[in-house]
């Protein structure tokens, strides 16, 4: 089969032919028909995540058609559509595991880190970690649901820990693909949401008006009342003070990235009168059973842009220098 791998993190992946997975216990063995693009890939191919099982074909928003099964798996069926996402398999034993917290164990991989991904035309998936999906009856169809698999359901878990729909007020830091999906959700619930996007960023700033935004404008401008909560999207570590300096007393403040750059100093009177700093690692198999029944009945809408498997690096490219509206997807 083709896939490309990560051979050198810094370098561009290459595109190689190597034997098609076989699933073990437990696992299903996929035929990729859609892998979404993320944030994360670029920490992992610009060694940002360092510790990579090399060489690593990287991809954890897949959609894929189960062309088999290993030993022991009852719930799947051949032909059933799932999605994979970033939590790939856990020890389900540890205090974590058994609290529900499954994305805090201490043994947990992950799809695309460190096990194998979804830039490829095959891939192996713990069956445990595959959502079933239903409605994928054509290449488009895939490609719309490949980004709800990461930037859907970390923006969900982001926003359930900000408070879920009880913030009437809510900013989000970094309009990219998750913020473009989570804005639908927080309009249908009845939320305001003001988006803050690179400055100058006007094509996104329109982009988030255009999905429901009431404001729209720079990382560096006041939005025109306080914030109840504040979202991150965006690995940049200044906006947690900025952020926190437009929340309101008693509000939130939550980064939903993997990495960011260091956050600098700030005085204590942005922290006081409570408000609080947090964060989101990972995802739990509770958020794609609430998120993804959620997102077909409102309906969400992805916007992508998709490219050939082979054209992986130029998605990548198109990423990092904020080339996009909504998401990229590979397309096997």
């Amino acid at each position: 089969m083709r896939a490309m791998r990560l051979h050198v993190p810094g370098q561009p992946l290459v595109l190689d032919r190597i034997p098609r997975p076989e699933p073990g216990t437990g696992e299903v063995q996929l035929r990729v028909l859609a892998c979404g693009v993320c944030r994360t890939d670029l920490h992992v191919v610009d060694g940002e995540l360092t510790d990579p099982v090399l060489p690593l074909i990287p991809g954890h928003e897949i959609v894929g058609s189960i062309t088999a099964l290993g030993e022991g798996v009852g719930s799947l069926q051949v032909g059933d559509h799932v999605g994979v996402p970033w939590l790939g398999w856990t020890c389900g034993t540890c205090d974590h595991c058994a609290a529900g917290r499954e994305n805090l164990c201490a043994k947990a991989r992950f799809t695309g880190y460190t096990r194998e991904g979804g830039y490829a035309e095959y891939c192996v998936a713990d069956a445990r970690y595959c959502f079933p999906l239903r409605g994928i009856q054509a290449a488009a169809d895939a490609q719309a649901a490949a980004p709800l698999l990461c930037a859907g359901l970390i923006g969900y878990r982001t926003w359930r820990l900000a408070g879920g729909e009880t913030p009437r007020r809510l900013g989000i830091y970094g309009f990219g693909a998750a913020a473009h999906i989570l804005v639908q959700l927080a309009v249908a619930k009845g939320q305001s949401v003001y988006a803050f996007t690179r400055q100058g960023d006007i094509t996104a700033q329109a982009f988030a008006r255009r999905l429901g935004a009431v404001w729209a404008g720079g990382s560096d401008e006041t939005p025109p009342e306080p914030l109840d909560a504040a979202l991150l999207f965006a690995p940049v570590g200044e906006l947690i003070p900025i952020a926190l300096s437009h929340v309101r007393p008693g509000g939130a403040v939550v980064s939903g990235g993997i990495h960011m750059s260091d956050i600098p100093s700030f005085p204590y009177r942005l922290l006081w009168e409570e408000r609080s700093v947090g964060s989101v690692a990972n995802l739990t198999r509770r958020d794609g059973e609430e998120f993804l029944p959620l997102a077909a009945r409102l309906p969400i809408r992805t916007e992508t842009r998709a490219y050939p498997l082979e054209e992986a690096n130029q998605a990548l490219a198109d990423l990092r220098e904020g080339r996009l509206t909504g998401a990229a997807v590979l397309m096997p």
